[in-house]
């Protein structure tokens, strides 16, 4: 079963999912991925993590115009409720 998305949780796991992916500088809701070297590969990874935790499916088409780490927290809390 699916852990409970709050905003709290879902940000955990994200900063800790970009740290694994070896995001480079400060992970926080304002980064963007430009900042952190994301890019599409590790997006896709980020989006599998989001999923086996929240049961949150994000494809390509709902991530490709986000900038922020903020805005995919945004995003999966919006979708799991």
């Amino acid at each position: 079963m699916p852990a409970q998305a709050t905003t709290a949780s879902v940000e955990q796991v994200i900063f800790d999912g970009l740290a694994e992916l070896g995001a480079a500088g400060e992970v926080s809701r304002e980064a963007t991925f430009e900042q952190l070297d994301v890019d599409s590969l590790d997006l896709g990874e980020l989006a599998q993590i989001v999923e086996e935790e929240f049961g949150v499916e994000l494809q390509g088409e709902d991530v490709k115009d986000l900038e922020t780490v903020g805005q995919v927290i945004d995003l999966v809390v919006a979708r799991a409720s």
